[in-house]
């Protein structure tokens, strides 16, 4: 049968679960956007497994996408990801979530992934295609205003990711801009990225936390008091 693989996928409003065999995506299903992941995802993953034959012990290993996205959804998937792993010893792989939204652009190009990061802020990464096959990230992933990012934009560089339901209007008509189905990352591209990295150690499965770089709103409330 080959490797079996648990995808997790909780960046945005709605999740996403997989379990890939023999190398691909064999079932998913989607999370209703309308519920708390941590209600559905063990269930749902639970069905999805069962109905491959697989019992959580088999697994070779999961992936979970790490963000940045939802705080509260990625958390969520980061730490049923962590207890899985735990107790079935199985390989735990943390995807970057823009790089599975990069994987999903056009061959060839260089692109910007963007998600909305409140107050007129944006995460953004660059990536650019290698070896004819794969895209790396070209840049680090940072914080920047929406309008700042947006006034250094070219015609050559592609833009994708779900900031661009938000920061749309801000971004020149000339830059061309991936397809809007494209720009959620896809199960299958979650596991694409995910077997090209390297399993994390017991170590960090254990120091394993959700890609941010600001504080949740409720931090940031509790902080000004």
């Amino acid at each position: 049968m080959g490797e079996r693989w648990l995808i997790l996928e909780t960046s945005g409003r709605g999740g996403r679960v997989g379990v890939a065999v023999g190398g691909r995506v064999a079932r998913s299903a989607d999370l209703d956007p309308a519920r708390r992941h941590n209600r559905d995802l063990a269930p749902t993953a639970a069905a999805l497994l069962a109905a491959e034959g697989i019992k959580p012990a088999e697994l070779t290993g999961v992936m979970v996408s790490v963000g940045p996205g939802s705080f509260t959804g990625l958390r969520v998937g980061v730490m049923s990801a962590k207890a899985l792993a735990y107790v079935t010893g199985c390989r735990l792989v943390a995807v970057p979530t823009f790089h599975a939204i990069a994987e999903q652009s056009p061959a060839g190009a260089t692109v910007e992934v963007i998600s909305d990061a409140l107050q007129g802020l944006v995460y953004a990464q660059r990536f650019r295609w290698v070896d004819a096959e794969r895209w790396e990230p070209a840049d680090e992933l940072r914080i920047v205003p929406a309008a700042d990012w947006a006034g250094r934009l070219t015609a050559g560089v592609w833009v994708s990711g779900p900031g661009l339901d938000v920061h749309d209007r801000a971004i020149p008509a000339e830059v061309p801009r991936v397809p809007a189905a494209d720009r959620v990352p896809g199960l299958a591209a979650v596991y694409g990225v995910g077997l090209r990295l390297v399993p994390l150690s017991a170590a960090e499965v254990m120091r394993l936390e959700p890609l941010y770089l600001r504080p949740s709103s409720a931090e940031e409330k509790a902080a000004r008091g």
